[in-house]
């Protein structure tokens, strides 16, 4: 129940800064707090609820026309192995790097046909992979700026969940 709730409030947070928060970036819109969320999310949550959180917040800006199908393969597969690098070595940087990992390089790659199908446009892979990682890198600095702050991570330590999936 704690990792619904938990999953929610930052699948709300992500769903209500991706209408404030966005970097145009090449022939993408960069959402920084959406990979932000991936890494607290896959650090407090683990690999499963990380996913679902992204794939929820992909769905609702979708849905509420402040996103498009290309956010989830990157944010999905970033949170995704942001959880299982987490999840592996219990270290923040670990999470950072599966973010950045998942979203700027596989998720741009995985967009490619996605693009070329629903969208499409014929995007090479490299005109992917540049936003999406400044995306990524820039969710990641915001991410250990926050997992660094002492009195927030002594907060963020009562609510990690163990994880039992």
């Amino acid at each position: 129940m704690k990792k619904n709730i938990i999953a929610s409030l930052l699948a709300a947070i992500g769903i209500l800064t991706s209408s404030v928060i966005c970097i145009p970036v090449g022939v993408a819109k960069c959402y920084p707090i959406q990979h932000t969320i991936n890494i607290i999310s896959a650090v407090l949550l683990g690999p499963v609820y990380s996913v679902i959180t992204a794939f929820l917040i992909s769905l609702i800006r979708l849905l509420s026309g402040t996103g498009t199908i290309l956010a989830f393969p990157g944010s999905m597969i970033g949170a995704l192995l942001a959880g299982l690098l987490y999840q592996k070595f219990e270290k923040d940087s670990s999470a950072v790097i599966g973010e950045v990992i998942g979203t700027g390089i596989i998720g741009a790659m995985v967009a490619v046909p996605i693009s070329n199908l629903f969208l499409g446009t014929s995007k090479a892979a490299f005109a992917l992979i540049i936003p999406f990682i400044v995306s990524s890198l820039g969710g990641a600095v915001i991410s250990i700026a926050l997992l660094k702050s002492v009195s927030l991570k002594k907060h963020l330590d009562k609510f990690k969940i163990q994880n039992a999936e």
